[in-house]
């Protein structure tokens, strides 16, 4: 290797370096961001809730994003924004709209598709 192309070898060292970090970046993120998070259906759709600190951040089938905050509850878990509620125990989860109940079934934590 000559002394005219080893700069350009290690700006291409460098450059390949940092978008391995970058992609490793973006699957810590991408992990970091599934925490506390579940998918759900409501109704044959998919639902995702994200639980964080007093607060459950909902992505409704329409691609509607909801932001309900935790009110005291007797037992289990309940959030609201005054519109829509989110209440139950564990997995057991209803999302109350105008005082109807629809149930979240198949609770799972969400895994996040893969970094394309």
């Amino acid at each position: 290797m000559s002394v005219r192309t080893l700069p350009l070898a290690l700006a291409l060292v460098a450059i390949a370096a940092v978008a391995g970090g970058c992609q490793e970046m973006k699957k810590k993120e991408a992990e970091e961001a599934a925490k506390n998070t579940f998918a759900c259906q409501l109704d044959g759709e998919r639902l995702l809730v994200k639980f964080d600190a007093g607060e459950a951040r909902l992505l409704l089938p329409g691609g509607e994003r909801v932001i309900l905050y935790q009110i005291a509850a007797a037992s289990g878990v309940r959030f609201t924004n005054g519109f829509l509620e989110l209440r139950g125990k564990g997995m057991e989860l209803q999302l109350v709209r105008d005082s109807v109940v629809s149930p979240l079934v198949g609770c799972v934590p969400y895994v996040p598709d893969a970094p394309g």
